[in-house]
């Protein structure tokens, strides 16, 4: 399991480069065309923000793999380690099911719809379903995640409650 995660995060963190590599050319060629050409392209600008919503959506899904979205601890960090385990299993499973409702539910509903309805962009005809895709994708990774996530607090769990029972022996 711990192998076919690892792989997944490589192929996310792969993919994730190569779109902010795209999005900085994107870019970059629109302000060189505006400055040289006097006329920016349209595409480039749609470009842009198709790019800026995937790599949003998927670099929260890999900030949540590797820990490193804002979290505050105030309350958490003077509990017991016990109970400290215990609100970081609860956070995992709301994200779990924020992501699986929401994201995955949700985001399925929305893409079949914007597929049925044949929505394009103005500038690139693509489908606006096509784009919403990586709605229900993220939030596929982040149940993904959360699950390993409720695994490893409950290891940590297991442990604690093992470290326990042979302190009070």
């Amino acid at each position: 399991m711990h192998a076919v995660l690892r792989q997944l995060d490589r192929i996310l963190a792969v993919f994730l480069m190569i779109l902010m590599a795209a999005i900085v050319v994107d870019v970059t060629w629109q302000v060189l065309s505006r400055l040289i050409v006097g006329n920016p392209s349209s595409v480039t600008e749609e470009i842009a923000r198709f790019l800026l919503i995937w790599i949003g959506l998927l670099g929260g899904a890999y900030a949540f793999r590797t820990h490193a979205h804002l979290g505050l601890d105030l309350l958490t960090s003077k509990l017991p380690m016990g109970r400290r385990i215990w609100a970081e299993m609860v956070s995992q499973l709301v994200s779990f099911a924020f992501a699986a409702f929401v994201m995955v539910y949700g985001g399925i509903k929305l893409v079949a719809l914007q597929i049925e309805l044949g929505q394009t962009s103005a500038a690139l005809q693509v489908k606006m379903g096509y784009v919403y895709l990586v709605i229900p994708l993220a939030g596929v990774l982040i149940c993904i995640y959360a699950i390993d996530n409720i695994l490893s607090v409950r290891e940590r769990l297991l442990e604690a409650e093992h470290h326990h029972r042979l302190n009070d022996a």
